[in-house]
């Protein structure tokens, strides 16, 4: 299936690993143009240099950190200047440190919401006019499935996460009309480098072996398998692409029916 997004220029957060790269390694294999955005600056070169090899398009990369103040303007000034008007943001920062949260103090609550969900939702501000005058325009935000299904330990993450889930529902509402679809993305167990240290802690915590805590996890995903990054990404392609135009404010778990809810 093509996918129509030849030449549609990307922006793509925490591209240089995991859930991020695996997004951008799909939009560019469907020819898209696509910024990598990071902090480290050699993994990003090196991640441009293995995705240029996928596709048509033009792939360009700028390091910088989302909590740093004036990171997404500087975003997106080099997403316009690297590769021209952005058609599609990839909302994907980082996760919290786990642990519960009936004691986190109001430092840590403010630090956490500045370096993960502020800016996201600053740099969605600044690439919307310009989506909107066109005519067409893809958000999307990997959260987590703590959203639907709250996830113990991580009560952070649940929580600001949620809070994006709102955001992004809202603004949904608002842009539709404009042809400016606005989603979120839900992974469940992917294999990436943060589920495995995920897991590390787990067992750490538990006094188990990391082969118990993954054995574990396993048992309770139908599927009985972590998922693939190219699973993820593909399915992000497609909600990013025209032919998921009549897709948006909504939630799409990508969790092998790991979330136990309807």
């Amino acid at each position: 299936m093509d996918l129509e997004l030849h030449q549609r220029t990307a922006v793509v957060l925490g591209a240089s690993r995991g859930l991020g790269k695996a997004i951008a390694a799909s939009l560019a294999a469907e020819g898209a143009n696509v910024l990598l955005t990071a902090r480290s600056g050699d993994a990003l070169e090196g991640a441009a240099a293995e995705l240029d090899a996928l596709g048509s398009g033009r792939i360009g990369y700028h390091a910088a950190d989302l909590a740093e103040p004036g990171t997404p303007a500087a975003i997106h000034a080099a997403a316009e200047k690297q590769l021209g008007p952005v058609d599609i943001l990839v909302n994907n920062g980082g996760g919290p440190p786990p642990g519960p949260i009936a004691d986190t103090e109001r430092a840590t609550w403010d630090e956490q919401f500045r370096s993960m969900v502020a800016p996201l939702f600053e740099l969605a501000g600044l690439v919307l006019p310009g989506m909107r005058e066109r005519g067409w325009g893809r958000i999307l935000t990997v959260v987590s499935s703590g959203v639907v299904q709250p996830i113990p330990s991580l009560g952070i993450s649940n929580a600001l996460r949620s809070s994006i889930v709102g955001w992004s529902k809202s603004l949904a509402n608002e842009v539709g009309g404009d042809g400016v679809t606005v989603n979120c993305l839900a992974p469940g167990r992917i294999a990436t480098d943060r589920t495995a240290s995920l897991d590390a802690k787990a067992a750490e915590r538990q006094g188990i072996s990391v082969a118990d805590v993954e054995r574990n996890s396993r048992a309770l995903i139908p599927v009985g398998r972590y998922g693939d990054p190219r699973e993820f990404g593909d399915t992000a392609a497609f909600l990013l692409s025209p032919r998921g135009s009549y897709i948006t404010g909504s939630v799409v778990r990508v969790d092998g029916g790991l979330v136990k809810s309807v």
